[in-house]
């Protein structure tokens, strides 16, 4: 049987009659989306985005059906992309993979070569999955941070959403800096797992006190926010001088009402963190930094369980009722 026509594995979504139904199929080569760069799949993992577009909780992919995963890891198959050979140990994350593109939960996958990032020194497959997207967003943000002048001297580092893999590895990753690191979540047994990775002080999301002034008491240097809403509208008016705060996700809100206080009076900046849409250049420094400088020291403390191709649908509901914490790698070989 020719090799574009032997059938592998892919959990696939569809839209029917209005509902996203995700099952899993066997597929060809000639089912997937146009690529230069074919892979065979090891790895793969699971974001907030993954469960909210196989669930069709969220509105994610652009076109249907499509192969789900944002995220992928494994050795290259084949490649009409001279920068690739067989055998390559590759990873591919965000791009636009699960959105207009078919992803990682997939035996194989093709995609075009510009999207591949060699496997950098230091990682392997597993472990890229262990950081997937979600540690590629935490080294993301704080590299745009420091490009902005930010340094441990300027003060703590507020992270929102603490017990999320972003959340998780950005504290990891801050305190390997020497960043001091104030979490902030809103479930209290996560406290103890929190300082394991660094954070030196833990803030309660229901017990803080917000207030209206268009600028609180500077109590950090800068901030990590993962849930938008009054909690980043909060931020702002808590950052201090010429303090950085990266905006990741809107678990919270999508809404941000704020003045414009912050931004001339203290010089806060805010950054907007897109990682499925980084330029190559970037997210090739970046993915060396992860695996130098940024790499995490607790990993095996965030990754929470490893599970087989075949668990993955029975996954997806803890991530839309917040019930996770850490991170999930799938095995997909």
């Amino acid at each position: 049987m020719s090799p574009v026509a032997k059938p592998f594995k892919a959990f696939r979504i569809h839209s029917e009659s209005g509902r996203i139904q995700a099952r899993f199929e066997q597929l060809t080569l000639a089912d997937l989306s146009a690529g230069e760069v074919v892979i065979r799949v090891a790895y793969s993992g699971i974001n907030y985005k993954d469960a909210l577009a196989a669930t069709g909780a969220g509105r994610i992919l652009r076109r249907y059906p499509l192969v789900g995963g944002i995220d992928l890891a494994g050795q290259v198959e084949s490649s009409t992309d001279a920068r690739y050979s067989p055998g390559d140990p590759v990873l591919v994350t965000g791009c636009s993979l699960s959105e207009t593109h078919d992803g990682g939960y997939a035996e194989l996958a093709r995609v075009p070569g510009d999207w591949v990032i060699p496997m950098p020194q230091g990682l392997d497959a597993r472990t890229a999955m262990a950081l997937g997207t979600a540690g590629f967003t935490a080294a993301l943000a704080i590299h745009r941070m420091e490009q902005n002048g930010q340094s441990p001297a300027s003060g703590s580092i507020a992270v929102t959403g603490a017990t999320g893999g972003v959340g998780s590895l950005a504290i990891d990753m801050l305190h390997g800096r020497g960043y001091r690191v104030v979490a902030l979540s809103g479930k209290a047994e996560a406290g103890g797992y929190l300082k394991q990775l660094g954070a030196s002080e833990i803030l309660a999301r229901g017990e803080l006190e917000l207030g209206t002034r268009p600028l609180e008491s500077a109590r950090f240097g800068g901030a990590i926010d993962n849930v938008g809403g009054e909690l980043l509208a909060w931020l702002t008016r808590s950052v201090d001088f010429w303090g950085n705060i990266a905006s990741i996700g809107l678990a919270g809100s999508a809404e941000l009402k704020t003045t414009v206080m912050p931004f001339i009076l203290r010089g806060v900046s805010l950054l907007g963190i897109n990682s499925s849409a980084t330029r190559r250049e970037l997210r090739l420094a970046v993915w060396q930094r992860i695996a130098t400088d940024l790499k995490p020291r607790h990993l095996d403390r965030i990754v929470t369980r490893t599970i087989g191709f075949d668990e993955l649908p029975a996954a997806f509901p803890a991530y839309l009722d917040g019930r996770v914490t850490g991170r999930t790698v799938v095995r997909i070989a």
